[in-house]
């Protein structure tokens, strides 16, 4: 499972790298990955300091951290 985690991970790093800033439902749906390792690994590289979460309204904007 973790290994799987870390691979969604990189989904959602390459997905934002690309796309910029979006909603967590439009990542959810971009992504294609279970919706539960989609949250965990969102979980993870907040955690590691990797993506700004902003809420907004019922949803939530989430960016990559861009440092420099």
């Amino acid at each position: 499972m973790i290994t799987e985690i870390g691979i969604v991970a990189g989904d959602i790093w390459h997905f934002l790298d690309q796309r910029g800033e979006v909603t967590l439902s439009a990542l959810v749906e971009g992504i294609d990955k279970p919706r539960d390792y989609v949250l965990m690994s969102l979980g993870w590289l907040a955690r590691e300091g990797h993506v700004l979460l902003q809420q907004t309204g019922e949803d939530y904007r989430i960016s990559l951290r861009k440092d420099g």
